[in-house]
């Protein structure tokens, strides 16, 4: 039987500099927990899997609000894993993330990798729409299949507006029923580990970061805004993090 379930997270400034959640809703497989923030006036939630999902067939979302002023991180206790459904034939499951991030408002949007396992087929959108003066970090980390495995099909499209205006949008897709040359040299490489990171500051309006290289497999690309997305494949979820992870030390700090 598929599972239907909405999430959802709302972050306001508490009137003391700090950010209060009067919306925490848990639904499903989605449990939602405030943990300790390493940044005081930065709250944090992390998402808690109650269950195994999604699984073929599931309709899973998360919709997360952030007024103007408040400031939130957002990240998971593990890994998601995309399965197949009980049944012998391929159902798609849908995993649907909506943010909203007001002026002067900040998101980090951190989850830990996406799995996608032999025989599932998942569908992922995250749709972003953000205020004139909104920060924004978002990571996505895309594992190809379990240790060993072929991956599932998986398709992901990340569609960004910043102050009504398009800033980014676009899918990608693997795995079986996917564009041949999706593993090719000229995309994959052979590689199991394909991720992206996209920084939207308000600062870069007067100096942001140019596109280059970052390595022989990750490349920073300059918006036309005042964002910045890196793009990485990497043999496996630990190099991909480190390749990421230092490219967000850079990218804030220089």
């Amino acid at each position: 039987m598929s599972v239907r379930a909405t999430a959802r997270i709302a972050a306001v400034p508490d009137g003391r500099g700090a950010t209060a959640l009067p919306v925490l809703e848990s639904d499903g497989p989605l449990a939602l927990r405030r943990t300790r923030a390493t940044v005081a006036p930065c709250a944090r939630v992390t998402v808690v899997g109650a269950m195994s999902a999604p699984l073929g067939g599931d309709r899973l979302a998360i919709e997360a609000r952030i007024e103007d002023g408040a400031r939130l991180t957002v990240d998971s206790a593990a890994a998601t894993v995309a399965l197949p459904g009980p049944g012998p034939e391929v159902q798609p499951a849908t995993y649907d993330i909506e943010l909203q991030v007001g002026d002067g408002a900040e998101l980090n949007w951190l989850p830990e990798q996406l799995i996608s396992a032999n025989g599932s087929e998942l569908r992922m959108t995250t749709r972003v729409e953000l205020a004139a003066t909104a920060r924004l970090v978002l990571r996505e980390e895309l594992i190809l299949g379990r240790h060993g495995e072929a991956p599932g099909t998986l398709t992901s499209r990340l569609t960004v507006h910043r102050a009504g205006r398009p800033l980014l949008d676009q899918q990608v897709a693997y795995g079986p029923g996917a564009p041949g040359g999706w593993d090719g040299g000229a995309v994959l490489g052979g590689h199991h580990a394909v991720g992206q990171l996209l920084v939207v500051e308000p600062a870069f309006e007067d100096k942001c970061p140019a596109t280059r290289l970052l390595g022989p497999t990750a490349v920073l690309t300059r918006l036309v805004g005042p964002a910045v997305l890196v793009t990485a494949v990497a043999p496996d979820a630990r190099l991909l993090r480190i390749v990421l992870d230092g490219a967000l030390d850079e990218v804030l700090g220089g």
